[in-house]
């Protein structure tokens, strides 16, 4: 029934996209399909110091460029961080953290050129969203599979410590999110239900899981306790070569009650689709902060 179910959603998913393509082609802007499922656990209340600090006159943040040598990986893991708008290293305020993971074949650099920097100086700036960090670290060898790759462990076991102790950052789990596209999808899923501890919310995009992933995954959800569930979100382009691979992951995700959400968008594999969602994606995140501190 499973395997039934599963195929008549990918092929609902299709036809809804091709229709909402039609359509879109007549329209001043197209419309995305988005076929939402499970309710989204509920987020931890925190503390809502001030954000921003009074008088900064910024009007973007910066990027610093790190490399560390975990105790995991042979090669040092190099990643850049994104410090948002009036980043404030001593005040009161402790920003929530986004593991934001690249694509096969990319490398560290890909949320910036889609946009992720300037979209989110732009929701801050805008008080629509609390200022967070961005940690964009490189896959250097993405060819590996996940069994053999230490980069996984080495962000959730290694890399999280570090940025913790070298930012001003709250260090709980309901402050750290994981997120990724393509490949980095896949990392993120994994990682983040492995290590539920670490990380509240797990964010997919183009979600191309793993091989194998779906018959350990039932193994990782019985681990996370029931008031402990992260939030998950995927999102892929209905035209998009891994539609049928995600859905089966999401069809996994509903029949273990994990909540989720579930979106089919208008589009396809490129940055092109990843592109037009960055502020989305960036807000989705940024919602399980909104309680920490709306303004200045």
């Amino acid at each position: 029934m499973i395997e039934n179910r599963k195929h008549c959603r990918a092929v609902f998913g299709l036809l809804l996209g091709v229709l909402l393509m039609a359509c879109a082609a007549g329209a001043p802007a197209a419309t995305a399909a988005t076929q939402p499922s499970a309710t989204l656990a509920p987020t931890q209340e925190l503390p809502t110091p001030t954000a921003i600090p009074a008088g900064c006159t910024e009007t973007q943040g910066h990027f610093e460029y790190q490399e560390i040598q975990t105790t995991l990986m042979t090669h040092p893991l190099s990643f850049r961080v994104y410090l948002p708008v009036c980043y404030d290293a001593q005040g009161e305020y402790e920003y929530p953290v986004l593991y934001f993971l690249h694509g096969q074949s990319f490398n560290d650099d890909q949320w910036d050129r889609l946009g992720a920097d300037e979209a989110l100086d732009r929701l801050v700036l805008a008080g629509e969203v609390v200022p967070f960090i961005i940690v964009m670290p490189k896959e250097s060898d993405y060819m590996s599979n996940q069994w053999d790759s230490k980069y996984g462990p080495a962000i959730a076991e290694e890399l999280t410590v570090w940025v913790d102790e070298h930012y001003h950052t709250c260090a709980e789990r309901q402050c750290r999110a994981i997120g990724g596209l393509s490949r980095g999808a896949a990392w993120a899923m994994r990682t983040g239900l492995i290590y539920w501890e670490t990380f509240g919310t797990i964010g997919t995009h183009s979600l191309a899981p793993f091989r194998g992933d779906f018959n350990e995954a039932p193994s990782w959800f019985k681990k996370i306790p029931e008031d402990q569930l992260p939030r998950i979100w995927i999102d892929i382009g209905v035209l998009d070569v891994n539609l049928d691979a995600a859905n089966t992951f999401e069809v996994r995700l509903t029949k273990y009650r994990m909540p989720h959400e579930w979106h089919i968008f208008l589009g396809t594999h490129n940055e092109d689709y990843w592109q037009s969602h960055v502020e989305e994606y960036l807000r989705w995140y940024a919602e399980a902060w909104k309680d920490r501190n709306p303004s200045s």
